[in-house]
């Protein structure tokens, strides 16, 4: 599951207001704020939601795989 961090830097990558990414998430923009700023804890499928968004959106998720959590754009090979 992606963090927070990482769903505020692939939202700055984008250049997408929150209300932008709620809305590509079909999530409210409420919801979005607290996820962002942890208070609360995101259901799966919410998070699944705005990933799906940012991925949309041309971004790609980083785990730890050796070379630690983070976000980048996506190649154009891989979209």
């Amino acid at each position: 599951m992606i963090n927070t961090a990482q769903i505020r830097a692939a939202r700055g990558l984008l250049k997408w207001t929150q209300a932008a990414l709620a809305h590509r998430a079909a999530i409210s923009t409420v919801t979005l704020n607290m996820i962002e700023n942890e208070t609360v804890r995101p259901r799966e499928s919410t998070v699944a939601a705005i990933r799906r968004a940012l991925e949309a959106g041309g971004v790609q998720f980083l785990d730890e795989a050796g070379v630690g959590v983070g976000v980048r754009f996506a190649s154009v090979a891989a979209q």
